[in-house]
């Protein structure tokens, strides 16, 4: 009974087979093609190699040397001394080019350069040794010039021959390589022919719900996550394999949709304790001050901290949101000063400067407060003396950097690294500190969040990154 499928190890040889020939051929074209091109390249690289080494002559060769000679004979401040280096760098240029032309002109030519270098090398010591201004002056004019300007012009006659004998090499190289390369290209369309023959007989019922298959996936890899019919085919192997696709998209959908449930209501349940852990810590202290003013007899300074808790508690519910704008922020902590102010009065000051750009930016509630309070009980309250906390917020790039900074007590070195490596590794020290960089990093992730900086007897900044968004994200 015949198979009604051919068998994978077959299909596997065919395969093998039609890319074994396809590599041969190509090799074989290949090296065909890079044996031409150093065929062409030996030819065309030594003349080129005169060309661009002649270059290098100074343009201003002439100029050069008879200045340098003329300040030399008049005995000017500026002399530099006999150019002999500049012309024994063209004696050499000369000899280097001599011994790689080939071409009688250029030989001549190149020939004249040299002899009229050693001419001028002969002449500079000749004046050197006259020691009569006026000859010096006759030797100058009658030496030097007329020999500066003849190795100028045979060296220009040199590039100019150079550069015929290589245009016209190049022209002829140029005929050549066309009719090599239509050889070529026409063995390279031969080669794609036989290997499109061949890849036609290897089985259109495979490829072609292979090629289905391929473009299941790149709608999956673009997001196409629905679920669909499995991929109709002859052969068994592809048919268990888009079957067995189908059923691991179902359940990656299922897996994904689950886990999406999950994070949101952990990230949820998170806020929420933090929220409830920052709350009762800042009114156990409020609730302190009103009762000091109430006891005090301060009924008017009682009533307006009453007031500014009731706005700091509105800017803190937020309508139950977890994000507010920068503009409700700075509401906030401002409550929260007015409040503190009318209980160290004596010894805080504040500043808030944010810029006015950034009042819609959003950021996670809560974000500024407790650094404030932390600059207050271990800043300001530890300094001897009055103290300021300054509260300012600016944009840098895509980023907003809102920095609390106060004039008091800092920390030790040993503290500040202490501080700082708890920070990076996620550990509980300082409440406040801690509170903020776990829910900036909660929301945005690396690498927001918080860094500090401090000096003992200076004072302290605490710097909170995130990204600058306008809106919150869902």
């Amino acid at each position: 009974m015949t198979r009604p499928f051919r068998r994978p190890a077959s299909i596997r040889g065919r395969l093998r087979g039609l890319i074994f020939t396809f590599v041969l051929l190509a090799i074989l074209i290949l090296a065909a093609a890079m044996s031409l091109m150093v065929r062409y390249n030996s030819r065309y690289k030594d003349l080129l190699y005169n060309v661009t080494t002649a270059s290098e002559f100074n343009q201003d060769f002439k100029t050069s040397i008879d200045l340098k000679m003329y300040y030399y004979v008049i005995e000017s401040r500026y002399s530099e001394g006999l150019p002999l280096d500049e012309v024994r760098a063209a004696q050499q240029l000369a000899r280097d080019l001599l011994s790689t032309t080939v071409d009688k002109d250029s030989r001549m030519a190149i020939s004249s350069v040299l002899s009229l270098c050693r001419n001028l090398e002969e002449k500079i010591y000749e004046l050197r040794d006259t020691s009569s201004y006026d000859e010096r002056q006759s030797q100058l004019e009658n030496n030097i010039y007329v020999l500066t300007a003849l190795i100028q012009e045979y060296m220009y006659n040199y590039l100019y021959y150079e550069a015929v004998r290589l245009n016209v090499l190049q022209s002829q190289i140029s005929r050549e390589m066309v009719g090599d390369f239509l050889l070529i290209a026409a063995l390279a369309g031969l080669l794609v022919l036989f290997v499109t023959w061949r890849a036609a007989r290897l089985g259109r019922s495979i490829t072609r719900p292979i090629a289905d298959l391929c473009h299941r996936v790149a709608g999956i890899n673009s997001g196409d996550l629905a679920d669909g019919e499995p991929i109709r085919a002859e052969e068994y192997e592809i048919r268990t394999l888009s079957q067995g696709f189908e059923q691991m998209v179902g359940r990656l959908n299922r897996q994904i949709r689950e886990t999406s449930r999950n994070q949101e209501s952990l990230r949820r349940a998170e806020l929420a304790l933090i929220q409830a852990q920052v709350n009762p810590h800042f009114l156990y202290n409020t609730m302190d001050t009103i009762i000091w003013l109430i006891e005090a007899e301060k009924t008017e300074e009682a009533v307006e901290m009453v007031s500014s808790l009731s706005s700091f508690f509105r800017h803190s519910l937020s309508r139950g949101q977890d994000v507010i704008t920068l503009r409700e922020e700075e509401e906030h902590v401002r409550s929260y000063l007015q409040i503190q102010q009318a209980r160290y009065k004596d010894i805080m000051r504040y500043t808030i400067n944010i810029s006015p750009e950034l009042e819609e930016a959003v950021i996670p509630k809560l974000t500024l407060q407790p650094l404030v309070e932390n600059a207050l009980y271990h800043g300001i309250k530890l300094k001897r003396g009055p103290g300021r906390i300054y509260v300012v917020g600016q944009a840098q790039g895509e980023d907003i950097l809102l920095q609390v900074t106060d004039d008091g007590a800092g920390m030790s070195p040993e503290r500040l690294e202490e501080l700082t490596k708890a920070l990076d590794q996620g550990e509980r020290v300082g409440f406040g500190l801690s509170t903020v960089h776990e829910r900036v990093r909660l929301f945005f992730g690396p690498p927001y969040g918080l860094s500090i900086s401090s000096q003992q007897g200076v004072g302290t900044t605490i710097s909170v990154r995130v990204p600058l968004r306008r809106e919150a994200s869902p």
